[in-house]
């Protein structure tokens, strides 16, 4: 069968309409000469306006993000001088939540009947919102390979200070990245888990582990916080908080050396958790160092979104006094 014969030649309009309606494709036509627009319901809907018989170009404006209004309104005023089929990705606000829209069509007035221009709408929100994903996720991950390696630079210069030996050396180092697997793996959410992951003490423990002392009376160390049970949600939040802050202190502040300590201590009044992180002995701070990093912006992020609270940063001498307050609830979950 030849390849123009495996297809129907004459569509009905119902049958477009049911393709259109499978694809949630919104469509749409606009007047260049009044600047107004025909729009199906879908369209409508997608916009979140009443049907109307009309919408001018204006009205439409009025509901884009403010952010992407002049860029939409000089590409469809370009899209009669440009050639050839366009696309153009913007955002609306819809109720004070952002849907992000692909306008689709034919330039140069290509098709162009009793001065109409026709073309189609797609919510394109979920694919913006994976690329957006995947962004955050690349960066992330390259932070963090940015970060272990220096960790693991900054654990070997600590291990040789007191290592008596290659021997001693290579154990002691080896124990400490052996941890900081481990403690990396619990940064990591973990798909489809449920209920308790830890102890809250366990979890900080195990994360600081690497950066420790083992050595008889010499830890350096000290976590002190209320005994309640994290989730995994929770677990996964804080472990980015903790492991952020332990590998700023061991690039730059109390652990990068052998006079630092560092103590976690906590309360807990029933709504609210709160963690402050207090090194003594680090290098002097001449300033307070800018926290506007990608991975400062991550712990912010983390603690506002994820654990329904924030952080504040009190620069003394002698290292960071960092204050952690997190909602119970969200910790538990």
């Amino acid at each position: 069968m030849p390849e123009h014969e495996a297809f129907p030649v004459n569509w009905s309009a119902d049958h477009l309409r049911l393709a259109i309606d499978a694809a949630r494709v919104a469509l749409w036509s606009w007047n260049v000469d009044t600047n107004c627009f025909h729009m199906d319901p879908r369209s409508f809907e997608l916009w979140g306006l009443p049907c109307a018989q009309t919408v001018e170009f204006e009205q439409l404006s009025a509901h884009i993000h403010p952010a992407d209004r002049d860029r939409v309104r000089a590409a469809f005023v370009a899209t009669r001088s440009v050639a050839g089929s366009y696309e153009i990705d913007f955002r609306i606000i819809v109720e004070n939540q952002v849907r992000w829209i692909s306008a689709r069509g034919q330039g140069a007035d290509a098709g162009i009947v009793g001065r109409l221009m026709f073309g189609i709408f797609l919510d394109v929100t979920g694919r913006k919102q994976a690329e957006e994903g995947n962004e955050l996720l690349a960066g992330e991950m390259s932070h963090r390979v940015k970060n272990l390696l220096a960790i693991a630079s900054s654990l070997t210069t600590l291990t040789s200070r007191s290592a008596r030996s290659i021997e001693e050396m290579t154990s002691a180092l080896t124990t400490r990245l052996m941890a900081l697997g481990r403690a990396h793996d619990l940064v990591r959410p973990i798909p489809g888990s449920q209920g308790s992951a830890t102890l809250l003490g366990d979890l900080i423990s195990v994360l600081l582990d690497p950066y420790d002392d083992h050595d008889a009376f010499s830890g350096r160390i000290r976590v002190a916080v209320p005994r309640m049970g994290v989730g995994e949600r929770g677990a996964t939040a804080l472990a980015m908080v903790v492991h952020e802050l332990a590998t700023n202190s061991a690039k730059h502040g109390a652990l990068s050396n052998d006079a630092g300590s560092l103590a976690i201590t906590g309360t807990d009044d029933g709504d609210y958790v709160t963690l402050v992180w207090a090194e003594t002995g680090g290098p002097e701070i001449a300033k307070s160092p800018d926290m506007q990093g990608f991975g400062s912006r991550m712990m912010a992020r983390s603690i506002e979104v994820q654990l329904g609270g924030q952080v504040t940063y009190d620069w003394k001498p002698g290292g960071l006094v960092a204050t952690v307050s997190a909602k119970a609830a969200s910790l538990t979950q």
